[in-house]
């Protein structure tokens, strides 16, 4: 397992790396903010059948979590290509019930109420490229950047029936290569306005990220932003079948130069 607090203490050392180098050398903007999670969807552990699917709202009881995230992007000088970082926690508890038994891993659960655990971390490394001549030929205005993106999957399950006793859980970490495309717009020296996409459809799995921010500089390397991130995971791995959706505005601060 990745522990989340590694990876967010990772990102911070690499950005304090990063400004020990010389000015010119190359660009660095770094960011962490929070992001309002509003979790939808199903998922299982070793389906047999329909019962086995845990309706992530109606099973499970899931409610919206506010967590702490974080980027950092490295422009890289020459020919090398440029470097982004992005830590993503993601954790949902709650107190849920089914009416019927279900199976989950290798446990048979009893009707009635349980208590469930979803971790669902990632970590997404990217190299990109920014479309050659844009940026100036446009006055710095308009930028396109288009790479891969290597996006980390870390995950814990867990489920508990107090009344019967069982319990069952999870754990495990598999990588999922995307593409990656970005689009930056700054119409004013203080604004910009951004997107980014992350996706792949392949054997069964389709996964995508979808992310608009309005970035303003605040004072100096300073800036503020705020947004929205939608986040789709339809997986079939190491026996979990699962078909998620994460969305939800976000507010994040940082600097760049």
């Amino acid at each position: 397992m990745i522990n989340r607090t590694y990876l967010l203490a990772a990102v911070t050392g690499l950005i304090l790396i990063a400004a020990a180098v010389p000015a010119g050398a190359f660009g660095v903007e770094f960011a962490v903010g929070g992001w309002l999670q509003e979790p939808s969807g199903s998922l299982g552990y070793k389906v047999l059948g329909a019962d086995d699917i845990l309706d992530v709202e109606g099973d499970l009881k899931y409610d919206d979590e506010t967590r702490v995230s974080a980027r950092l992007s490295i422009d890289m000088p020459l020919f090398l290509p440029n470097i982004y970082l992005m830590a993503t926690p993601m954790e949902f508890s709650a107190t849920g019930e089914k009416a019927d038994g279900f199976n989950f891993g290798d446990v048979t659960f009893n009707p009635g109420p349980f208590y469930s655990e979803t971790v669902l971390d990632s970590l997404d490394v990217g190299l990109y490229y920014g479309i050659p001549l844009l940026k100036t030929a446009t006055f710095d205005t308009f930028n396109i950047d288009v790479g891969v993106n290597v996006r980390i999957y870390d995950y814990e399950l867990k489920i508990r029936q107090d009344s019967s006793g069982l319990r069952e859980s999870e754990t495990g970490t598999f990588p999922i290569p995307m593409a990656f495309l970005a689009v930056q717009f700054r119409p004013f020296e203080r604004l910009s306005l951004e997107a980014e996409g992350r996706g792949i459809s392949y054997s069964g799995n389709d996964v995508y990220s979808l992310i608009g921010r309005v970035k303003v500089r605040v004072a100096g390397p300073l800036f503020a932003a705020g947004g929205y991130r939608y986040e789709k995971a339809e997986l079939d791995e190491e026996d979990i079948l699962a078909d998620v959706e994460f969305s939800g505005p976000f507010v994040e601060a940082g600097f760049s130069f």
